[in-house]
């Protein structure tokens, strides 16, 4: 069986919930064979710490024995093995281990489950999560950063937030010894050692602050509103007890009979309440289902504390301790709550409702979690409940959510209207009640892991009967040929060769493929394919006319026809139309924007706008990030552009768009050394497949120049620049420019072989250039042959065009570079230095435009100008750094020239 075509989860959260789902989402993708990225999505750095489990604290124990902590329920002794295995075999079953422990635990666990994956992929992203928006089918996370990650589907894994402070009066919640979140990194760093402090809260949260915090000296006040602290597990083990049979029509009466009896016949037989309580717990889900609205508001009021202390125990070794700060007179825990608090100096006065007045050096929250996200502080929950993808759940805890842990967006009927969103954890209280201990997510997490994976199987059998492209786009054709199409069109996209061949045979595996035919005339037009321009137009359009396609794929033909029949400006509007309806047809926006392999109908800040404007298409997509990278780059925003270009790497290490943008980093930062290095590597793993292999060799060669190494330039152009090894449109663009430029700057030794070059150039390039940026280089190929007479013909041929890039830009651009070729310096540098700031308009990027700048720089040494050269020299150092233009500009001050 094949592996499907690749699909995209966002998981947002990496602490236990998010991780036990990152690992069951990459089990279940392997067991159905389906091709899974699985995003991890938090600020922190390792997965599986969360709040929980990234103390390292060792006073700070798991609540329950290793034995049930298993983050496999088919594995119960998963945990202890490892245990064993990480150098801790003294550790048993029955063991209360610390957190950290658990928490590396679960990073192994996440790392084992990626290393096994043969069809799932874990990634990575280190950014808090603002916004969840629906977008298609599919889901969109939106970043601070402004960047997007484009998702199949999402799972918020979110944990537990910080205890609300609503609580606190202002003044103890403006007083610097007022600990908000006692889980924050820091958070007790500027409490006095010698001062007194008061824990509000007496659950587990207590204990652990209550553990971190005592010393010698210091009194620990503890105080809730009931002033009950968390029981304490047995030393031993306890024997298990069935549940009751589960009631039907169940209210709260009822359920406190149920509890009651349990309990007693719980101390009968083993003359302990703790197997009762434990016995309940496979039910409490079912049992809150069952309850009425008012019975739930009264069991929350009435009841869940009780309840709580009796669930969540605490381990003995803690009670210990505890007992032992109460003996000492070091912890005081009772009922009471904060009525008023003042500030003196560094501490706090504190008075509770009961008139008790306390002085103390700070004062934690220990409230822990809020169950109403309403009252939480969060972007993200807000968002989600202001856009109404999500709701509240049962009785205002968490949020809404189906049995397999699909979130419910706010108006559904039945959940009929959901989004690809689910979630586990403590955001389901509301409607499971118990929800946030190991072994309820755990199984949540391999319950959600497969629902997750159905859906996405149900997608993909939805789409049976139109093949989609890779950006989901439909292909009305068959899977054979759609197939062959969307290899060819990934080849395209990452700039590797062979995609015409791919796309020939999906015209011939179905002739009626409107969609292939147009996209081999568009190849072919630009320069890339050996197929007729206007036989496959004609295919295409017949193919359109005879098959139903969506309203897609007859606007992509449109386009395409019109860019290849119809005047340039209507072409590109159409084009850019096309975008603008349907911003995930790649290939067009490849067409409009100007790259080594296309020439474009945008330039400049028209380039970027239309770049930057489809983020939210695309998310973290490798080949859209190696194009924001470029445009990142030709703004200067160096730092961004690499950190992008890596990125896309990273995702896709033959992504030829990011190579290129990572190329010119180099370059235009002067880091000429650390780019020929990366650069060598690249091409020595991936040119053989790259159809633009030539442009990076050329791009390699440019640092060699800059670090005026002849003999490596010289080896470079022969083993990877020269004909017959390069032909066509990269034999112009890079083999004829760099012989120029190497002409310009003095670094070829003997004749140009300028002629095997002219004869690799494609017929009528030369004399008849299709853009204004192929007729740069034809001029710059004719200067190198010492041809003025074909540099006139060309610039008389500009003159009459009615493109303004031709008449204001090439026809002088070719009077100057017969002025080179004829030695008349000074006129060859008035008309560079007017045709230089030009040059923009005629695409390309500021590398290659540089090639001219040298053929000022050239001019002007030989003219004798030589302050006018120093100065442009000075220029290109400020923004370019090398050690060739150091050295020229040396040999000017010294007054000798050498040419």
């Amino acid at each position: 069986m094949g592996i499907e075509s690749a699909h995209c989860v966002a998981i947002v959260g990496a602490g236990a919930a998010g991780t036990l789902t990152a690992a069951r989402l990459l089990e279940h993708a392997d067991r159905r064979r389906l091709s899974l990225d699985v995003w991890l999505v938090d600020p922190a750095r390792a997965a599986g710490r969360g709040v929980a489990y990234g103390t390292e604290a060792g006073t700070h124990l798991v609540n329950v024995p290793a034995g049930g902590m298993s983050a496999y329920r088919e594995r119960p002794d998963h945990f202890v093995r490892w245990l064993g295995g990480a150098g801790h075999a003294e550790a048993g079953a029955d063991a209360f281990v610390p957190r950290s422990w658990f928490g590396h635990y679960l990073s192994d666990v996440l790392d084992e489950a990626a290393r096994t994956s043969d069809t799932g992929r874990l990634r990575r992203g280190h950014e808090r999560v603002v916004r969840v928006a629906r977008e298609g089918a599919g889901i969109v996370l939106s970043f601070p950063s402004g960047r997007t990650l484009r998702a199949d589907g999402a799972v918020l894994a979110l944990g537990n937030f910080p205890a609300n402070c609503a609580w606190a009066p202002l003044g103890l919640r403006e007083a610097p010894g007022f600990v908000a979140d006692p889980w924050a990194a820091g958070a007790f760093a500027d409490v006095p050692p010698d001062a007194d402090v008061l824990l509000v809260g007496t659950g587990l949260t207590m204990v652990d602050v209550a553990l971190a915090l005592e010393l010698p000296g210091r009194t620990l006040h503890a105080v809730s509103r009931h002033g009950l602290t968390p029981q304490v597990h047995a030393r031993t083990p306890t024997a298990s007890m069935p549940g009751p049979p589960l009631p039907v029509d169940c209210d709260l009466t009822r359920l406190r009979r149920l509890v009651r009896h349990q309990i007693a016949r719980s101390r009968r037989l083993f003359g302990d309440w703790r197997p009762g309580v434990d016995s309940l717990r496979p039910l409490t889900a079912a049992l809150w289902q069952q309850l009425s609205d008012a019975d739930r508001a009264r069991l929350l009021r009435e009841d869940l504390r009780d309840w709580e202390v009796h669930r969540h125990r605490m381990p003995p070794s803690s009670a210990d301790a505890l007992d032992a700060a109460v003996a000492a007179g070091r912890l005081r825990i009772g009922p009471g709550e904060v009525a008023d608090v003042t500030a003196h100096d560094d501490r706090i006065r504190v008075r509770l409702a009961d008139g008790r007045l306390l002085t103390v050096g700070a004062v934690v929250n220990c409230t822990g979690s809020p169950a109403d996200l309403r009252t939480v502080d969060d972007p993200l929950v807000a968002d989600l409940l202001a856009c109404g993808l999500a709701r509240p759940g049962p009785a205002g805890l968490g949020l809404d959510t189906a049995p397999d842990g699909s979130v419910v967006a706010s108006g559904s009927v039945q959940g009929r209207t959901r989004a690809p969103l689910w979630t586990l954890g403590a955001l389901r209280r509301g409607n499971l009640l118990e929800t946030t201990a190991v072994p309820e997510i755990s199984a949540q997490a391999q319950a959600v892991a497969k629902a997750v994976v159905g859906s996405l199987e149900r997608t993909r059998r939805r789409a049976v009967a139109h093949p989609r492209d890779p950006y989901g786009l439909r292909l009305s054709t068959t899977h054979e040929a759609a197939g062959l199409y969307n290899r060819g069109l990934r080849r395209v996209l990452a700039l590797r060769s062979g995609a015409e061949d791919l796309l020939a045979q999906a015209v011939a595996a179905d002739p009626g493929f409107a969609v292939a035919h147009a996209t081999l005339a568009l190849l072919a037009r630009e320069g890339a394919a050996g197929s007729d321009v206007d036989r496959s137009l004609r295919a295409a359009r017949r193919a359109l006319a005879a098959r139903r396609a969506d309203e897609r794929e007859r606007s992509y033909v449109a386009c395409v026809d019109a860019r290849i029949s119809a005047p340039a400006e209507r072409g590109a509007a159409a084009l850019l139309g096309h975008i603008a309806q349907f911003p995930r047809d790649a290939l067009a926006v490849s067409v409009a924007v100007p790259t080594i392999s296309f020439d474009g109908v945008v330039r400049g800040c028209g380039t970027w706008a239309l770049v930057e404007s489809l983020a939210p298409a695309y998310g973290q997509d490798w080949w859209y990030l190696g194009q924001l990278a470029f445009v990142r780059q030709e703004q200067r925003r160096w730092q961004e552009a690499d950190s992008l270009a890596v990125r896309a790497l990273d995702a896709q290490p033959t992504a030829g768009h990011a190579v290129h943008a990572r190329a010119h980093v180099f370059y235009e930062t002067g880091e000429h050394r650390a780019g020929l290095e990366w650069l060598d590597g690249w091409i020595a793993r991936n040119a053989p497949g790259c159809n633009q292999g030539a442009h990076f060799s050329w791009h390699a060669a440019l640092h060699e120049l800059m670090l005026d190494d002849q003999p490596a330039l010289a080896r470079r152009y022969r083993e990877q620049l020269a004909p017959p090894q390069v032909t066509g449109a990269r034999a112009l663009v890079d083999s004829a420019s760099l012989l120029w430029r190497c002409r310009m700057a003095g670094r070829w030794s003997g004749p140009l072989p300028v002629d095997r070059v002219l004869e690799a150039v494609p017929a009528g390039w030369l004399d008849k250039p299709a853009t204004g940026f192929t007729a740069m280089h034809a001029a710059l190929a004719l200067a190198a042959a010492g041809d003025p007479d074909r540099l006139g013909s060309l610039g008389r041929r500009a003159q009459d065009d009615d493109r303004p890039e031709f008449a204001e830009v090439i026809a002088p651009m070719c009077e100057a570079l017969a002025a080179v070729t004829e030695r008349r310096w000074q006129e060859a540098g008035r008309l560079l230095e007017l045709v230089t700031p030009r040059l923009a308009a005629l695409g390309g990027s500021a590398a290659q435009h540089e090639v001219i700048e040298e053929t000022w720089l050239y001019a002007l040494i030989a003219a004798g100008q030589h302050h006018r050269a120093a100065a442009l020299l000075s220029s290109r150092l400020d923004r370019r750094p090398s050690p060739l233009d150091r050295r020229r500009l040396r040999e000017l001050a010294d007054g000798n020239r050498r040419l």
